[in-house]
């Protein structure tokens, strides 16, 4: 308990290197792009959401915590377990029964989360030119697929039991497409041109 008060005091005292980049360049450059006159109605990341959907692996409790394992991993955080809310007969689902996993980020576990994902993962993808930009919602949250788990620096490939995909979605702080995409891009995001 003790230990973990002061791993949580240590990381709070050492910022991440993009909530550096966002406090000392971002802000200021959408501030002026956009003529935000207040500093806190400038766009910022809220929190980053993984999601899994474990389907089949939801039955087999070995490679139900081999997932688990992993996201953890390439999270930083233990993932929550998301049950069945009702059955499906035609699916094979009963209430009640694990069927995805999510990781909600925020602080610098979600912009830790976002370093490793724009500077490492993303360049690590065959025949990469840059992720599409249509994928925004109608409230300024980005949502990105990634179909194989195995691409992230934390994943041992010879220790994995099954490949999976999640997605991933970065909630913004404002309603606003255009300058949603603006603060992705400024933060290193990789959008197509």
């Amino acid at each position: 308990m003790v230990e973990r008060l002061i791993q949580n005091n240590m990381e709070k005292r050492i910022k991440a290197r993009l909530e550096e980049k966002y406090q000392n360049e971002v802000a200021k450059t959408l501030k002026e792009e956009f003529g935000i006159k207040n500093i806190m109605a400038v766009p910022k990341i809220v929190k980053i959401v993984v999601n899994v959907g474990t389907g089949e692996a939801g039955k087999n409790k070995e490679t139900m915590e081999a997932f688990i394992k992993d996201l953890s991993a390439i999270c930083g955080q233990r993932p929550s377990i998301q049950k069945a809310k009702v059955s499906v007969a035609s699916f094979g689902v009963r209430e009640g029964m694990p069927v995805g996993l999510r990781v909600t980020l925020r602080g610098k576990r979600m912009y830790d989360f976002l370093d490793k994902l724009v500077s490492i993962t993303l360049p690590r993808l065959r025949d990469f030119r840059g992720i599409p930009g249509k994928s925004f919602d109608k409230f300024g949250n980005y949502t990105l697929g990634v179909e194989e788990h195995i691409v992230f620096p934390e994943i041992d490939m010879t220790k994995v039991v099954k490949p999976f995909g999640f997605e991933i979605t970065i909630v913004t702080s404002t309603k606003e497409t255009d300058k949603a995409r603006r603060l992705l891009e400024l933060m290193g995001m990789p959008f197509e041109k």
